[in-house]
């Protein structure tokens, strides 16, 4: 599985490095239908942030509506913030004249969500990048290339594949479709590899591992087995071109859905000595158009392409 991803947000990387058209009227879709009909998406800052300096008339558009966003989340944190505050110091009233479990109880509370609203608010304001602000978990959006009528696009895509023609409900049912296996693409994912194919950018993949494992140790007596993130990373640094698969799910009196899942297959030795069983496969920038171009009637091409993958040696660190 690869739960998280470390991307390329900057959109303009795919128009410089593959000649690419950014897909405007997609990203202006996705913001407006979280600014204006309270939908629940989930977009890293760092691809807010490629708007941050408009050049056209349809960009301020996508601009103004992030900000809009930022302002409605804004209210919201300074809204909770307030009544967190006033409920702190009602119960450091109550503390002070007599200490009882409730007002301990509504004291720690509100500490805590006056802590969680601050940092918010610190975190909607921040102008300058941080790595995390580039990272992508299920069910959040991501650019994604893709081909459309000969043409390279970079449109906005859920990391969660709902396939065309599923009921609402299979997202629900299989919740780990962020990810394609490979020994399943013409299984489960038959009528979307070799149909659709994208390509997303990244820098690394994070995977839950066991600690001894990625400690490369066994456990020790009475020791037990306790979950950590490792982050992968090629020892290049250089970007990966992740191979993916994606649909358009469509239903009546719903928005149309563009949604995506990475391919991954059996990894390399310094992933498996690190304690997990799965990697994404990169391919090779020479494959770019052929896998755009899937034939469904030739898959064994598109197999040709996954096999004849970039192999970069990852290193791994625990994850922040």
């Amino acid at each position: 599985m690869c739960y998280s991803a470390q991307i390329e947000a900057e959109y303009k990387a795919y128009v410089r490095k593959f000649g690419a058209r950014m897909s405007l009227m997609g990203f202006h879709d996705l913001f407006w239908r979280r600014a204006r009909e309270a939908y629940v998406l989930q977009i890293p800052k760092a691809v807010e942030e490629a708007f941050a300096h408009p050049q056209t008339e349809q960009e301020r558009e996508i601009k103004a509506l992030i900000d809009e966003f930022k302002a409605q989340q804004a209210t919201r944190f300074e809204q909770l913030l307030f009544e967190q505050k006033t409920r702190l110091v009602q119960a450091q009233r109550k503390l002070e004249i007599k200490i009882t479990k409730a007002a301990q109880e509504s004291q720690r509370i509100a500490s805590k969500k006056v802590a969680w609203a601050m940092d918010k608010l610190a975190d909607l304001r921040r102008t300058r990048l941080e790595e995390r602000d580039a990272r992508i978990f299920p069910d959040w959006y991501a650019p994604v290339m893709v081909v459309e009528n000969g043409e390279r696009l970079v449109k906005p895509m859920r990391y969660h594949c709902l396939p065309a023609g599923k009921p609402a409900a299979f997202d629900a049912k299989f919740p780990g479709t962020f990810n394609a296996r490979r020994d399943s693409l013409e299984g489960f994912w038959k009528g979307v590899f070799g149909v659709t194919h994208g390509i997303l950018l990244i820098r690394s993949f994070f995977e839950h591992v066991n600690r001894h494992q990625a400690e490369g140790r066994a456990l020790a007596p009475g020791e037990i087995p306790e979950d950590v993130v490792i982050e992968f990373k090629p020892d290049s640094g250089a970007d990966m071109l992740a191979a993916c698969i994606w649909s358009r799910w469509t239903s009546p009196g719903q928005p149309d859905l563009l949604s995506f899942a990475l391919i991954t297959d059996d990894p390399p030795a310094e992933v498996v000595a690190a304690g997990h069983d799965r990697c994404v496969i990169p391919i090779k920038p020479e494959h770019i158009d052929a896998w755009l171009h899937p034939d469904p009637a030739n898959l064994a091409r598109s197999y040709a392409i996954l096999d004849d993958r970039q192999r970069p040696y990852y290193e791994h660190r625990m994850a922040a």
